[in-house]
């Protein structure tokens, strides 16, 4: 084997690790994508309503808000590895339950609330823990490549929305709760097996030792090595505070918060109109709505493809996401005024630029946060997200009451036009600075 052949196995972003989660992440994203969207064609038909659709997916969103912040600190000092598969453990156990209860006939609007507030909170927990430990199974110089990855298996597993649709209408939703509860145990047993060290544990507690040292000397008190790591409520509110000092401080990553705070508003529109849209103006029209959406997942796979084998040039990615993000604006407000095969073209380009937007965003930003402020950066970040969500699920569900569907999606997407105009317009120098970094 020739030195050059050694030196790109060995910096190959294929390690073990990286493959488990990999290969974890994969499975665990096939069940959800398989319960959700049934789950969704369940809700609208036992409600008929646009409406309680609207609610019951902002009772998912909610707790996304909330609970991403309070577990940011906690994320950054303990093991991002255990939560990830404590959490899995959890899910699979809800989702064994909830198979059991709906194999009786047992099926509850209210009590689907409540499951969904519970999950909800255990998905954007896990969320941010993946999101922080993620980049810790990624050698340097792979970034891209890694994020590329993750993008083309969450592509893939959005094939499983028309495998969804056939057997919520052949088996019915029962059997796919066990499915996921089952994807879920599987994944997290893989996830034990993962061997990556968490250094920034072990730092932070030393850091925690001597803070706690120092303070004890200050009060002239006999100060006793301390065993178990020292976490208190005040520690962990001064680390939530320099969770929020440091987004303040770093403005080009609260810049791309904020608008993808925006972005967020109309995904959140998105999910409560398009589905409907669909079933309401075509036979079989959640069959149509995955048609369509469908050159979207194409499009995500070629770009993430195109991602994998090719890099893009560092001083052009500030400009590339840029014009991905008004690209997609515009397309994403007006499509669902066109005939199916125009669509169709649209929606492509959708999934093409928005992989791009994801790949540039994401491996930028986690390859710039430090790994003792990763769980804090995704918290906030995550808080920002979802609250965009939550508020584009809460106006939309409210306007499409007495204002055409289609129009409400054009008003949202027009608004994450001009956001992408002025924020990274305002903010082009600190946020090149991000983007255009090589990683």
């Amino acid at each position: 084997m020739s030195k050059d052949m050694r030196r790109k196995t060995k910096n190959s972003v294929w390690t073990r690790d990286f493959t488990i989660i990999s290969i974890g992440s994969f499975i665990s994203m096939c069940g959800n994508t398989i319960i959700s969207f049934a789950l969704g064609l369940l809700v609208l038909d036992y409600t008929k309503s646009v409406f309680l659709f609207a609610i019951y997916m902002v009772a998912y969103t909610f707790p996304m808000i909330i609970m991403p912040v309070i577990a940011g600190p906690f994320i950054d000092r303990f093991s991002r590895r255990k939560v990830m598969y404590t959490l899995d453990f959890a899910s699979a156990l809800l989702f064994g339950m909830s198979a059991l209860l709906l194999w009786n006939n047992f099926f509850s609007y209210p009590i689907l609330i409540i499951g969904c507030l519970l999950l909800g909170s255990i998905d954007s927990i896990y969320k941010v823990s993946y999101d922080s430990f993620y980049p810790l199974l990624i050698k340097e110089g792979n970034y891209q490549k890694a994020y590329s990855i993750a993008s083309t298996i969450e592509t893939l597993t959005a094939f499983m929305i028309p495998v969804s649709a056939v057997l919520y209408n052949i088996i019915g939703i029962a059997p796919l709760f066990m499915i996921n509860a089952v994807s879920f145990f599987v994944v997290a047993v893989a996830e034990t097996q993962i061997k990556a060290r968490e250094e920034y544990v072990e730092e932070v507690r030393e850091v925690d030792r001597v803070e706690y040292r120092e303070e004890r000397e200050k009060v002239s008190v006999e100060y006793r090595e301390e065993k178990h790591e020292v976490f208190t409520r005040a520690r962990y509110i001064r680390d939530l505070k320099d969770g929020i000092m440091y987004l303040k401080e770093e403005k080009g990553l609260l810049a791309i918060a904020v608008y993808y705070f925006f972005s967020s508003v109309s995904g959140g529109a998105s999910k409560v109109i398009e589905l409907p849209f669909f079933k309401a103006n075509y036979v079989s029209g959640e069959y149509i709505y995955m048609y369509v959406w469908g050159f979207a997942l194409l499009g995500r796979m070629i770009g993430g493809a195109l991602q994998y084998r090719m890099n893009i040039l560092n001083q052009k990615k500030f400009k590339i996401a840029v014009l991905v993000y008004m690209i997609i604006s515009i397309i994403g407000g007006i499509y669902l005024f066109f005939p199916l095969r125009i669509m169709m073209t649209m929606c492509f380009m959708i999934g093409f630029c928005g992989v791009i937007s994801a790949n540039i965003r994401v491996s930028s930003t986690q390859s710039y946060v430090p790994n003792q402020k990763k769980g804090r950066y995704n918290g906030a970040f995550r808080f920002l997200e979802t609250s965009g969500i939550l508020l584009g699920e809460l106006l939309s569900g409210v306007m499409v009451n007495w204002i055409n569907d289609r129009i409400v999606l054009l008003i949202f997407m027009g608004i994450t036009f001009i956001s992408a105009i002025v924020i990274m317009g305002t903010h082009k120098t600190k946020v090149e600075a991000i983007y255009n970094r090589t990683i």
